[in-house]
This record gives structure tokens, sequence and C-alpha cells, in this order.
């Protein structure tokens, strides 16, 4: 197995571009994917301050190694999410990254900030842990960026996320998602821009990315995401994609250029119908959030 490029020796094959790639070659691949997803969709411009959300992953840390390769001025932000020793290790391998490459690591403990961790948050608003990671995350995501003065939020999402998050909302038909399922939200009144730069490579690359990179990563599951329908989605594109290449990427980027300005309309509609939340300020349909409400119910004694 050659490189295409140089024909030297491969540490990779990818099936769906029907290439092989020695280690640099497939490094400057991952970088050129990056910096094609950025231009393609006009994720960010020259001089936008980036916030890169890191969970101690492969997805993430690789995005803010890749975001700052390419010369862009990206801090990472760490949520401490209180889930025992997977919080502990993610919490270890983002601080390692950051202080290995001089960054800038702003966290957030969600025990001191706001009172409650993921574990007994979820238990106390009787929400799915997934469910209350989620909407803590994106809270938090938002009141950083906005109060940090960033220009856009990143995120790790690849693309076996992105497709697997698709098949979803489309098995269910939620059109409402399905307007929002784009590489790049906007910024508008209490939200900032929010761009996945990641969406043209998978989650195989980006492990070996990590690996040739010399990236210590949390290799583990969050234990608290098991039976995640996600994870079923994941699981059944994988299967396609064995015995058809490149069928993750037909079906995402398919949808972006033939369907997805078709839910756009109704994604709009939800967010003209948002006011600001009378706890906290950030947008919502009613008088308080669900993250305000979340946090209610979380701290009640």
């Amino acid at each position: 197995m050659k490189c295409r490029v140089c024909r030297e020796p491969a540490v990779i094959d990818i099936r769906r571009h029907n290439a092989n790639f020695c280690a640099e070659h497939f490094l400057r691949h991952c970088r050129d994917q990056v910096q094609k997803a950025i231009e393609g969709h006009g994720m960010l411009t020259e001089g936008d301050r980036v916030l890169v959300a890191v969970s101690g992953g492969k997805d993430s840390l690789a995005l803010w190694d890749l975001l700052l390769d390419l010369g862009y001025d990206a801090d990472g932000l760490y949520i401490g999410l209180g889930i025992g020793e997977y919080s502990d290790e993610s919490g270890r391998c983002t601080r390692a990254f950051a202080e290995r490459r001089g960054a800038r690591l702003v966290e957030v403990d969600l025990r001191t900030e706001y009172g409650f961790d993921i574990p007994s948050g979820s238990r106390a608003a009787r929400r799915a842990p997934c469910s209350a990671c989620g909407l803590s995350k994106r809270h938090v995501f938002d009141r950083a960026a906005l109060d940090g003065g960033y220009d856009a939020v990143a995120t790790g999402h690849n693309l076996d996320d992105e497709a697997a998050v698709l098949l979803g909302n489309v098995l269910r038909w939620q059109t409402e998602y399905l307007g929002r399922q784009q590489p790049v939200l906007e910024a508008r009144p209490g939200f900032p821009r929010k761009v996945k730069p990641l969406v043209r490579l998978g989650e195989r690359e980006m492990a070996a990315y990590c690996v040739l990179r010399g990236i210590d990563y949390i290799v583990e599951e969050c234990p608290m995401a098991a039976g995640n329908r996600h994870i079923g989605y994941k699981e059944a594109l994988n299967a396609i994609e064995e015995r058809s290449p490149g069928s993750k990427h037909a079906f995402y980027f398919g949808f972006l250029e033939r369907a997805a300005d078709r839910f756009t309309a109704e994604a709009e509609q939800d967010r003209d119908e948002l006011r600001p939340c009378a706890t906290c300020g950030a947008p919502t349909p009613g008088e308080e959030c669900a993250f305000c409400r979340l946090v209610a119910r979380a701290t009640r004694d």
C-alpha cells in the first residue's frame, strides 16, 4: 500500500476517496479538508477569534490542533460535567493538550458555577443524561463566547456525527431540526456563530490524526451515553459504509446541496418567536429558558 501523493509506504487508506496516504500527506489531507470546509461554507474569516468546544476526545482536540496549525486565533473551552472518572480523565487530556500547544483554555465547572453536575442534575430534573448534558453545554458555549467576545464557536462534529444526526432527523421527519442542520449557524441576537470544520472528515481519520500527532485523548465513551439512539444510527451507517464507501458523504452533502433549503423557513419561524429569558436573558420561546429550569430543579433543596 503506497501513498497516493509520494508513493512512499502508506499508513492509512481512505476508501471513500479511493486513496492511501503516508503520515505526512495524511496530515496535510486533514488540514486541506478542514480549510476546504471553512472556505466552502464561509465558516471563518481572517482575524476571527474562535472558541473551540473541547471535551478531551479525539475530535475536539484534533480540531483545536488543526485550527492552531492553520493560523486561526483559537482558544479552548472545557466544561466540567462532573461525570466521575470520565470527567477527571477528559479534563486531564484537555489541559495536557493546552499546555503542550501553549494555548489558552477557558474552563467552566457546572458544579461550581451552577450548583449541579450532569448525574445529579439529570436525576433531579428527570431528564435523560444526554439531554441534560447537551442543554447545559449549549448554554455554556453560547454564554462563554458572547461574554468573551469571540466571533464563533467551533465544535468537533465530524462527518460520522452529522450523518448520524441527519439519519435520526429524517427517520422521524423532525423538520425543525433539519432546518438547522447546517455546517454553519450564523450569529443572531443572543447566539454566537457556530461552525463545524470537521464535516469533511470521519471518526477513523480523526483517531489516526491524533495518533500521528501524538495527541493523548480519552478513548472511552461517556458512561452515561449507553442506549443513546445516536450510537445506533452510527452503527447502521457504518454497516452501509462498509459495503458502499462514500455513502455517509453522499448522504450528508447530498442533503446540504439538494434538500436543506426546503426546511429553512420552519427553522427561521421558530427563531422569530424567541424572547429573552426572564432569569438569564438567553433567547427562549417561553418566559424562562430550558437551562434555567434545569438549574432550578437540579438545585432545589
